[in-house]
């Protein structure tokens, strides 16, 4: 996985050497992210998937990830999920690590959700980091190992961003890691969601088929993130999957429009596919008041955060 960056470490982005802990569990936090960048080609590969360029950065908004060793392979999450534990990707990262190196995956794994789902903040991607990471933990794998990056990449086209966590540029199918830059820890954002079951990325993807919008400009964003402008970078703030979001969940619009209003607001955005809107505010005190307007006025979910610098975060108990 190329890099152009000495902050390329997932030891230190896992707070932990690759080696067995002393203890019988561990905690790992599982931090949400935002795309500063999104950009969606029309191009696919071979089997179907679109060429993305995105730049990401995480937030201190996480789901806790406690794991332990057991007899067999368990997942539960809190509040409980509507949907069997195979299909949750924590489940699915540690059987493809089981695959990957000849070993029975045999932990109870509790994710404690704060992320909200089919929300654009990446919390499947990001509870299949945590759980990879802490399996190396466990095991004795050096992060770095070559097949940790395939078995992130098998999960999910973010997995691989959130095994690190600095502010970072992925290409591919948005699973590449390109380059890292410097975090831009402690900008405030307020995060605004309708109260509705989110949006796929499936769907996204397939709307914006049918209606492709051209890609914003990468080179600028990439030249103010080397720079650390930060009125540059958040001037370039892109997401050409936001239209298709936008028409797949009209309150998307109905967000995107009354942030845009707010005061001391930098920049506004869909995170992802949606269905979270970002705002990137000149103070903190900005952000929360957003957010309790957001759900005193409007009723929509809300919460205000701040970008972090950190991946996967491992307390062993």
């Amino acid at each position: 996985m190329p890099a152009s960056n000495s902050m390329f470490d997932p030891l230190h982005a896992a707070g932990s050497r690759a080696e067995a802990p002393q203890g019988r569990f561990m905690l790992i936090t599982a931090p949400a992210k935002i795309n500063l960048y999104l950009g969606v080609h029309e191009q696919t590969d071979d089997e179907g998937y679109h060429r993305v360029d995105t730049v990401m950065t995480t937030l201190d908004i996480a789901d806790t990830i406690a794991i332990a060793p057991s007899d067999r392979l368990m997942v539960k999450t809190v509040p409980e999920a509507d949907f069997p534990q195979e299909g949750n990707s924590a489940y699915r990262a540690a059987i493809a690590m089981g695959e990957a190196f000849g070993r029975e995956p045999n932990f109870a794994i509790l994710i404690d959700k704060h992320i909200p789902i089919r929300a654009g903040l990446g919390g499947p991607s990001t509870d299949a980091a945590a759980t990879i990471m802490g399996i190396c933990r466990y095991w004795g794998i050096d992060p770095r190992d070559e097949r940790i990056d395939a078995v992130a990449r098998s999960i999910g086209a973010d997995v691989p961003f959130f095994l690190y966590g600095p502010p970072a540029h992925l290409d591919g199918r948005g699973d590449t890691m390109r380059e890292m830059f410097r975090p831009l820890t402690g900008t405030p954002v307020a995060l605004v969601k309708p109260m509705t079951d989110g949006v796929s990325t499936v769907g996204a993807y397939r709307r914006f088929d049918e209606s492709p919008v051209p890609a914003g400009e990468l080179e600028p964003m990439l030249d103010a993130m080397r720079a650390h402008d930060e009125d540059a970078i958040f001037a370039h703030v892109s997401n050409n999957l936001a239209p298709a979001a936008r028409e797949l969940c009209p309150e998307i619009g109905e967000i995107l429009d009354w942030l845009r209003g707010q005061p001391d607001v930098r920049a506004v955005d869909v995170c992802g596919s949606g269905a979270t809107v970002f705002a990137v505010c000149q103070t903190q005190m900005a952000a929360e008041k957003i957010g309790i307007a957001a759900m005193r006025e409007h009723g929509w979910w809300a919460q205000a955060a701040k970008m972090e610098k950190s991946g996967p975060f491992i307390a062993v108990g």
